[in-house]
């Protein structure tokens, strides 16, 4: 099983580097933009591979670009809090 099938093993890898970036002195607002385009590339390039991402790759699809913002937003928080470090 990979990583990407995998949901924890997913939310530890993002944690890891969420850290890192956070480490590096990478502001909030630029994480929250890159984790928008992360967002869109793998919703436009990748099959989901659990239920997890299949319901995020559900939203991502009806979403507005405002909504999708906030989607990336919320999936920070989370991985911030879930996340292992």
């Amino acid at each position: 099983m990979t990583m990407m099938e995998n949901w924890k093993q997913w939310e530890d890898f993002l944690a890891d580097r969420l850290h890192h970036a956070q480490t590096e002195g990478m502001s909030e607002g630029a994480i929250n933009n890159l984790a928008f385009q992360i967002g869109d590339y793998l919703a436009s390039n990748v099959d989901p591979k659990n239920e997890q991402q299949r319901v995020l790759s559900d939203l991502w699809s009806v979403a507005s670009p405002q909504e999708q913002q906030a989607i990336a937003s919320v999936m920070v928080k989370l991985i911030q809090n879930n996340g292992a470090r």
